[in-house]
């Protein structure tokens, strides 16, 4: 039996062969229940999932590029950024704090995004990029470490704590920081071991 003709379940190890196509139906492990998404038909579209990505990582863009904040106190006029929040976080010898806010913010969540755009922009278009075998293990790695609803969260508290000292004005990367928590969180729902198999196919046609 050749290797290829087998899947292996994630979670318990079994091995299967793999049926020519589950088109419109699920496909489960026998012992542990386990969803097999690593054949053909079984996972959501791609192309619907590279949009997405697309969406998130302009968003992201914007997110970094506009200021999240604005500031009206006693005639003085201040705006806050992410970065620029993660570079006065820097200056005031909260050195730490700041490594993991950009780390956790901006780097990881950027990793996860390119990574993403890496892998499906090719294969949506049928081909297959060079480095596969890494990317869907860097995007696995660095996914639990994006915290970007944890972000958001903490400027909304900010947000109101700052109405009784100051006139705060919402700039439009708060806007983007909002829907990128969002897209975020849709493309977290896609699965990247699921591209092997579309591998597998683009090898085989």
């Amino acid at each position: 039996m050749e290797y290829h003709r087998l899947i292996v379940c994630h979670e318990c190890d079994l091995l299967f062969r793999k049926p020519s196509s589950v088109e419109k139906r699920r496909a489960s492990c026998s012992r542990c229940g386990a969803s097999l998404t690593a054949l053909r038909g079984a996972r959501l579209p791609l192309d619907w999932f590279c949009a997405v990505t697309l969406a998130a990582f302009i968003t992201f863009c914007i997110a970094q590029s506009f200021p999240v904040i604005e500031l009206c106190a006693n005639g003085m006029t201040s705006e806050a950024t992410l970065f620029g929040a993660v570079r006065a976080l820097w200056s005031g010898n909260m050195r730490v704090v700041a490594a993991m806010v950009f780390c956790s913010s901006i780097l990881f969540p950027l990793i996860e995004l390119l990574c993403l755009l890496y892998l499906l922009v090719p294969i949506c278009t049928g081909k297959r990029p060079p480095w596969f075998n890494v990317m869907p293990r860097v995007v696995q790695l660095v996914r639990p470490w994006g915290m970007v609803e944890v972000l958001m969260l903490g400027v909304l508290v900010t947000i109101v704590k700052m109405v009784s000292m100051a006139e705060v004005i919402p700039g439009p990367g708060l806007f983007a920081l909002g829907a990128l928590t969002v897209m975020l969180g849709v493309v977290a729902l896609f699965d990247p071991s699921g591209l092997w198999a579309v591998r597998d196919e683009i090898r085989s046609s």
